[in-house]
């Protein structure tokens, strides 16, 4: 079905009305939320003419019907996830939730005052007008990148799948976005595990300029839905009641267990793409078609035909939105601009580590230096499953996604044995989809789930950069601290196999850059379970990047259940010559060298950072101040490796102390070569290490 007439849907609202078993207040609500969505956007737009408001807003006037008609089709309990453009669902979505005048108020309040930046905002100002959130009620929040919500909505999803509950999601987004790889990843996923998530594609004609028929062969977004193997409807997006009965029927499907429908809504937005689009790819005679459709007129002029409510009421409700714009806006401009030391809150979540969990760490550790026989011995490999093993029995909310991690046990065996003892809904093996692995980790981490998702390479990781960079780390931040977002990416780095460029690179510098993430890189097996442990129990997400080279080393690790909190480094070997700063794999080969120099009479102090955020500088100043020598040592390529970022803090903190310039010792700026003899090169080895340290002290 596509669009129809202004005639036609005045004429049928009678018949639709009864159709759906609608009562007067719920279609005057309907009515209610399009005009009082339609009379922000005016006011919105009035703001930016006279640039009292600021930055960047998408206008979702004209649309109203979209979100109106598909959020009436929910429980209170059902979730969404919003678009750039999104405040038509956050507006639909808050209002429904709201259970009182003075909470619809309130609701609209905050929205005026979050689009203005102010700390009287849902988001406390951090978020704007494009990253609008009420996440308490189920809104998981609106995304300024196009399509970064359909992942996050499958995770979503996904939680209430594994959770057992009927919830349902709404997923939000323009007919842009079905051209991007998250569409098409995620819709692949949700249609593959029949999860619970309904897509409104609101194709608005223009994805910014270029028109949908340039953009694809297709008449209608619907028609991809055969080859995910679900329904796909097209709807008359400028009316709600038609737009309703699509979504309630998909919706009724999701919740029966059946998987996701693709609702696309026809439908046009009255202003440009943002406040700077001069809208010169459309005519005059094209808007003047399409505002002859005004869902708010027909709506009106469709009820008073229908008789179910009179001129006069009509002209009431008009006064009341307006008088409620007018308090918004009062509420906005009494609200004060957050406070400079907000700038930094809300970037990371609580940290839940008490002083005994400091003190088991410290304690375990001086006991396996001390005689490291006293503890059982596993390998690397099986450190991380038995953390995993250990979390999901305890927390039934803890579960693992990636590929082949199910009854292959993961690449590098890292999950072997977790599929036969959870199960497939607990250690869930997915397609080879980065973007929406990671995407689904976030949604599902805010829909109550802790996951574990894993991709295979490091050298990948930036196929899903924009999932847990973009949403995952920010969104606690701009949703004004109202989320949390516990999840871990586990992958894995560093050369050694003879594999090449795209199997051996050591990209953590590429995630230390971004707040919100911690990064965290262990070496022995003691740090890798009690790490992981700690990773999955945090309320922040995590990158967890082991080596490749080291799940088949053993070493001690203490039966007692322990965690090793964040931003503690472990001094592996003291010395008061020179100080080496390392992590992950070269640990290893940096305590070798150490040996070596013994020999010489060097004595080598070895600094595992074990977490690169948060890192943890004060046990390196103390060392410089000991040793006043430092060599920074990486597996990164030397160009911006984070070892770079470790020498600016010891310059910042503890230049007075050096005896010496500081060197460092990375790979070489050229990709991994695949031949032995260059790998070898390419990389630090023991030799490097060495002749660095003797430098440092000569």
């Amino acid at each position: 079905m596509g669009s129809k007439s202004a005639e036609e849907t005045i004429n049928n609202m009678a018949a639709m009305i009864e159709e759906q078993g609608l009562t007067k207040a719920q279609v005057v609500d309907i009515l209610r939320q399009m005009m009082e969505i339609r009379a922000l956007e005016n006011n919105i737009s009035n703001l930016l003419g006279r640039a009292v408001l600021k930055g960047a807003s998408h206008l979702y006037a004209g649309q109203e019907a979209v979100a109106v008609g598909a959020v009436s089709a929910l429980r209170d309990d059902d979730l969404i996830t919003s678009t750039h453009r999104g405040h038509g669902h956050a507006h639909a979505h808050g209002d429904s939730a709201a259970t009182t005048p003075e909470a619809k108020q309130e609701h609209y309040n905050k929205m005026m005052a979050e689009v203005l930046g102010k700390s009287g905002g849902y988001c406390r100002g951090k978020g704007g007008s494009m990253h609008i959130a009420d996440v308490e009620h189920g809104n998981l929040g609106a995304t300024g990148i196009v399509g970064g919500n359909i992942p996050v909505a499958v995770g979503a999803a996904l939680a209430q799948k594994i959770q057992g509950a009927d919830r349902v999601v709404l997923c939000f987004f323009g007919d842009g976005a079905s051209n991007t790889g998250n569409f098409h990843e995620a819709l692949n996923m949700a249609s593959l595990w029949d999860l619970p998530v309904v897509f409104i594609v609101e194709n608005n004609l223009y994805a910014m300029s270029v028109p949908w028929k340039k953009a694809s062969k297709l008449p209608d977004v619907a028609d991809r839905a055969v080859a995910y193997g679900i329904p796909g409807v097209v709807v008359d997006g400028m009316d709600p009641l038609a737009v309703r009965a699509s979504v309630q029927e998909a919706v009724d499907r999701a919740r029966r267990g059946e998987g996701p429908t693709i609702v696309e809504a026809k439908t046009y937005r009255w202003f440009g793409h943002s406040h700077s689009d001069p809208r010169a790819y459309r005519t005059k005679e094209e808007e003047a078609d399409w505002r002859s459709r005004d869902p708010i007129k027909t709506m009106g002029q469709g009820l008073i035909a229908a008789g179910v409510i009179g001129e006069e009421e009509f002209e009431e409700l008009d006064e009341f939105v307006s008088g409620k714009l007018d308090k918004a806006m009062a509420f906005s401009e009494a609200s004060p601009v957050p406070k400079g030391e907000e700038l930094t809150t809300d970037v990371y979540a609580p940290a839940k580590w008490t002083a005994d969990d400091f003190a088991a760490d410290r304690r375990l550790r001086a006991a396996i230096k001390e005689d490291p026989s006293q503890f059982p011995e596993m390998m690397y490999s099986q450190a991380l499953a038995q953390a995993m093993r250990e979390e999901m029995t305890k927390d039934e909310r803890v579960f693992l996604m990636g590929e082949d991690i199910g009854l292959y046990g993961g690449a590098y065996g890292a999950t072997r044995g977790l599929w036969e003892e959870f199960g497939e809904w607990r250690v869930l093996d997915t397609p080879i989809s980065e973007a929406t692995i990671a995407g689904a980790a976030v949604g599902a981490a805010m829909a109550g789930m802790r996951p574990v998702s894993e991709i295979m390479y490091v050298d990948f990781t930036p196929l899903a950069m924009d999932q847990l960079a973009n949403q995952g780390a920010k969104n606690r931040y701009m949703f004004g601290g109202h989320t949390s977002v516990p999840l871990v990416c586990r992958t894995e780095g560093g050369a050694g196999r003879a594999i090449a460029a795209h199997h051996s690179q050591s990209l953590e510098s590429l995630w230390t850059h971004f707040p919100g993430i911690y990064v965290v890189m262990p070496s022995t097996p003691y740090d890798a379970k009690g790490l992981l442990k700690a990773a999955i129990q945090d309320d922040n997400p995590v990158m967890f990047i082991e080596h490749k080279m080291l799940y088949k080393t053993k070493g001690p690790v203490p039966e007692e259940d322990y965690i090793i909190p964040f931003g503690v480094a472990d001094v592996k070997r003291e010395g008061k010559d020179v100080t080496i700063v390392t992590y992950s794999r070269m640990v290893l080969r940096a305590l070798e060298a150490a040996e070596i120099l013994a020999k010489e009479g060097i004595d080598v102090e070895v600094i595992d950072l074990r977490t690169l955020k948060p890192l943890d500088v004060d046990t390196i100043v103390t060392s410089i101040r000991k040793t006043g020598r430092l060599v920074g040592l990486t597996e990164a390529y030397e160009n911006t490796s984070f070892i770079n970022e470790v020498m600016v803090r010891i310059n910042e903190e503890a230049f007075d102390w050096l005896d010496a310039p500081m060197i460092r010792v990375a790979s070489a700026n050229v990709p991994v070569p695949r031949a032995e003899i260059l790998e070898d090169l390419c990389i630090p080895n023991v030799n490097r290490i060495a002749e660095a340290c003797r430098k440092a002290v000569s």
